[in-house]
């Protein structure tokens, strides 16, 4: 098959998304025995992001630098033509991303769908992000073949909502590069630390959990690793908060390892990657009781009502308590969850149609 996968989101920063993605193509170039292109109309500047991404990633790569490439790949998605074909040749497969949804002329279409936050809870999202998604949702619901779904909740969730067939949903579980590993090097930020990965947004909760920071009595710092967001942002002035801003995926795993308990507060996920790079790294977590993390947390994690800052609090509390037990459970719990299974459920997706 000749498969080409839009990477348009690798054009910024990488985030989750971002990270699937990349990891996506790591497990599909693993498993071999197609042709692979990765695609995407970018600026100068995204295309850079994306060749970055892409470092160590078999695949071949077709990123044409156009001005205004948001724009571009908006009016492209809205007036229907032309098609794919016409910038990346004949092709079996096309799989589009949240961005947008070129049409194609003849081939496999799929797309992937994260989570349908931006349906459910479109206050906890920008409004541009709203309008962008469900747009996309609406357009594969109608025209998809395949719909790839990161967990078991995404997959029911986009059924029920979306009133796509199940036959056409598929799950690719995300996976864990061999870099989060417990073995490696630590951040050190000069004394013991809780840590949070999140960008800084309504649905990652963020504000809880500072209440639920002050209940320990400074027994930690509290790191908080993420990028700004949108709407308002809680203060992260006070004692024993250190901001680190966005941490790159290099930089990540020695951040995790460093820390004594990592803490994902999150009140709505498609999947929840950190929980299980974390568990890779060796360290407990503790999480949201939300039941869309419940494929990443499996019986490793703590878990706490989000909205109950004494809970996250005594949560904490137990797992720094049960360390041991939970960094051994959620190493193993990790494993489980690889970048090749993951191309090869992709594969699985696009061959039974």
């Amino acid at each position: 098959m000749r498969i080409v996968v839009d990477v348009a989101p690798l054009s910024h920063p990488r985030t989750g998304v971002g990270n699937y993605i990349r990891g996506s193509l790591l497990g599909l170039a693993q498993a071999g025995g197609h042709e692979l292109l990765a695609f995407a109309p970018a600026g100068a500047r995204g295309r850079r992001e994306i060749e970055q991404a892409l470092d160590g990633v078999e695949v071949e790569r077709r990123l044409p630098v156009v001005p205004a490439a948001h724009a571009l790949r908006t009016a492209w998605s809205r007036a229907g033509r032309p098609a794919v074909e016409r910038v990346v040749g004949a092709l079996d497969v096309f799989h589009f991303s949240d961005w947008w949804y070129p049409p194609q002329s003849g081939g496999l279409r799929s797309t992937m769908i994260h989570d349908l936050v931006p349906l459910h809870h479109p206050e906890w999202v920008h409004s541009r992000t709203e309008r962008m998604h469900a747009a996309k949702y609406a357009h594969a619901a109608r025209t998809c073949d395949v719909v790839i779904a990161n967990s078991r909740f995404t997959a029911a969730d986009v059924a029920a909502t979306l009133e796509v067939p199940r036959d056409r949903i598929h799950v690719a579980y995300p996976g864990v590069e061999p870099v989060f590993a417990p073995d490696g090097e630590c951040t050190d930020l000069g004394r013991p630390y809780a840590l949070t990965v999140a960008t800084l947004e309504p649905r990652k909760n963020l504000a809880t959990l500072l209440r639920a920071y002050a209940h320990l009595d400074g027994e930690l710092a509290l790191a908080v690793s993420g990028a700004a967001g949108w709407g308002r942002q809680p203060s992260l002035e006070a004692p024993g908060i250190v901001r680190l801003g966005y941490t790159s995926p290099a930089e990540l795993p020695a951040l995790y390892r460093g820390a004594s308990v990592v803490v994902y507060p999150s009140l709505f996920e498609g999947f929840g990657m950190p929980i299980v790079e974390a568990m890779a790294c060796g360290v407990p977590v503790v999480a949201s009781d939300h039941a869309s993390l419940d494929e990443a947390c499996g019986d490793a994690a703590v878990r706490a009502d989000p909205l109950d800052p004494d809970a996250v609090a005594d949560a904490i509390r137990t797992a720094l308590d049960r360390r041991d037990e939970l960094a051994a459970r959620g190493v193993e719990h990790a494993r489980s969850f690889t970048w090749l299974a993951n191309g090869q459920a992709h594969l699985a997706a696009w061959e039974s149609r």
